[in-house]
């Protein structure tokens, strides 16, 4: 294939090494992804901009192209207001089929550059090219060649940060997007970040933030200043990477397997100042069969779960117990029921959430007291026609109306493994 001509680049220092590094970290991160794709997709709207919504019917902007967001708008806000900022905004229901596919080409595109490849998100991936330096004459020809390999397997730009180490990757992938490609040499990397606010790095959430702010921590150089056992005191292994990140020298490795994971859960942003019990039930009802099928489809059941919903001014939230693990909808829909009766007030929703927490295998011996086995061979049934003729086409009468839910892609989906969230994939419509 003849390589294609890049648009510009953002520049990169001059003085790069061409000696190997210890170790060399990519993290590629995709410009507005969605709203790329749809740009790609459909020529016209080219340069111009574009809000990706739930649906035609959607009311919240799922994310925007950077043309949408010259003028203010933002991932989040509600459509009326985005077009108060931007009276030409396009509005584009999404599609997560098809982010999903190009995404799983670029994923296996980037594997022909190396085999240890970390699939952060849809749209992000870390690349550990530590044993690929020696087939280029530096690190700024490896740099180049990923955004290569990205705009030839999907017509896309992508951002490109490089390092010795993930954090400072994915840091300096952000500093110059879109388009952008930025180099840190690992030597480099400590003086690079000295300034950099410690909120800004991946996993320091604001509790932790908080946490560093109070000893007098704001910036990543500040952190020279705190003993690494006092984070490891109060934060175990989690501290002592912190610790470490901020220095440049995050020890965390690309690792190639989908862990498992540690909740699986659906929510839908629902018409606003909802307080019809009916539509309340709808959507409850709809997310309680996604994450039922979710937890069937990888094996899984969980005994406890979080439940929310969202008013104008808080959540409203309970995480009850089963006494036995379900991957049951209709057991889960009935917290949820009991949720709305105990906790709900007749408040205006404008959204809601339901999540299995810890969730873990049901391979082993089934419980002796588990009352479920008889819906086993009901739950395949359902399951297997289901997923080969599209999602819910077996589904509770209740759910007719659902026709204003389309489903959308979540954040952390990847080709395999517990995170393909979203039901029509190849392998269902095979």
């Amino acid at each position: 294939m003849p390589k294609v001509a890049l648009p510009h680049c953002s520049p990169v220092p001059a003085d790069l090494a061409s000696e190997p590094w210890p170790r060399a970290i990519i993290l590629v991160d995709m410009n507005a992804f969605f709203a790329s794709v749809e740009q790609h997709d459909n020529p016209e709207w080219r340069g111009r901009p574009v809000a990706i919504t739930n649906g035609l019917q959607g009311t919240c902007i799922i994310t925007c192209s950077y043309e949408a967001r010259a003028f203010g708008v933002k991932t989040g806000m509600r459509l009326k207001q985005a077009r108060e900022k931007c009276p030409a905004l396009i509005q584009c229901p999404t599609h997560p089929e098809r982010y999903a596919e190009v995404s799983t080409s670029i994923m296996s595109a980037l594997h022909t550059i190396t085999p240890d490849v970390e699939i952060f998100s849809v749209d992000e991936a870390f690349l550990d090219v530590t044993r690929c330096q020696k087939l280029h004459h530096s690190a700024e020809e490896l740099a180049r060649l990923v955004k290569q390999t990205v705009y030839e397997a999907s017509g896309l730009l992508c951002s490109v940060g490089m390092s010795g180490d993930k954090t400072t990757a994915k840091h300096a992938a952000k500093q110059n997007k879109p388009d952008g490609l930025t180099i840190v040499l690992p030597s480099q990397a400590k003086k690079y970040l000295h300034t950099v606010p410690v909120t800004e790095l991946c996993g320091i959430n604001k509790g932790i933030g908080g946490y560093l702010a109070e000893r007098g921590v704001l910036t990543c150089g500040d952190m020279a200043r705190l003993p690494i056992s006092e984070l490891g005191r109060r934060f175990g292994n989690i501290g002592r990477r912190i610790w470490k990140m901020c220095q440049g020298n995050d020890p965390d490795k690309v690792t190639t397997e989908v862990k498992d994971p540690k909740s699986i859960g659906h929510g839908k942003v629902m018409p606003p100042n909802t307080t019809d019990i009916d539509t309340l039930l709808m959507y409850l009802l709809h997310m309680s069969e996604k994450v039922a099928a979710r937890l069937r489809r990888y094996h899984l059941q969980a005994n406890h779960f979080y439940i929310g919903a969202k008013t104008a001014d808080n959540w409203l939230t309970v995480k009850p117990r089963l006494a036995n693990p379900t991957q049951d909808e209709r057991l889960i829909y009935g917290l949820c029921k009991q949720f709305l009766n105990e906790v709900w007030s007749g408040e205006g929703i404008h959204q809601v959430q339901i999540t299995a927490l810890n969730p873990h295998s049901t391979t082993g011996q089934l419980s002796l007291f588990d009352n479920n086995h008889n819906s086993t061979t009901y739950h395949k049934t359902m399951d297997n026609i289901n997923q080969r003729y599209g999602e819910l086409c077996l589904a509770p009468a209740r759910l007719l109306n659902r026709s204003s839910m389309p489903n959308v892609i979540a954040p952390a989906w990847k080709p395999f493994g517990h995170r393909q969230t979203i039901e029509k994939t190849k392998e269902d419509q095979s």
